[in-house]
């Protein structure tokens, strides 16, 4: 869902929500969407036993493949979907994202 949502034609998405270049409805999307993400991760693979590495490091796991799937959503755009362009402003959205699915976590599950 999060690939084909983020690789729609720039033209399917609504104009910016905000005065502020930076705060629009596509970083709003993509803060959301990998805060949902990483969130979901950390806490599949920490109820997960069958590998204890991936359940004793969950949430550096998934942080680091959610932003590597970030990254890669942002490279596809760039170099194969015609109308859009990769942006460093949605790399940081989507990292701030999985940094923000951390803090969730861990007011959930562990404070």
């Amino acid at each position: 869902m999060i690939l084909l949502t983020t690789l729609l034609p720039s033209t399917s998405l609504p104009s910016s929500l905000s005065i502020w270049e930076l705060i629009s409805f596509d970083s709003f999307a993509h803060v959301f969407m990998f805060c949902v993400l990483c969130f979901l991760m950390i806490v599949g693979m920490s109820k997960q036993f069958t590998f204890p590495r991936l359940h004793h490091y969950a949430i550096r796991f998934s942080l680091f493949a959610s932003t590597l799937f970030g990254i890669g959503i942002e490279l596809m755009q760039h170099f194969f979907i015609y109308g859009r362009q990769g942006d460093i402003i949605d790399v940081v959205a989507n990292t701030s994202g999985c940094l923000l699915g951390i803090v969730l976590f861990k007011l959930i599950y562990i404070w």
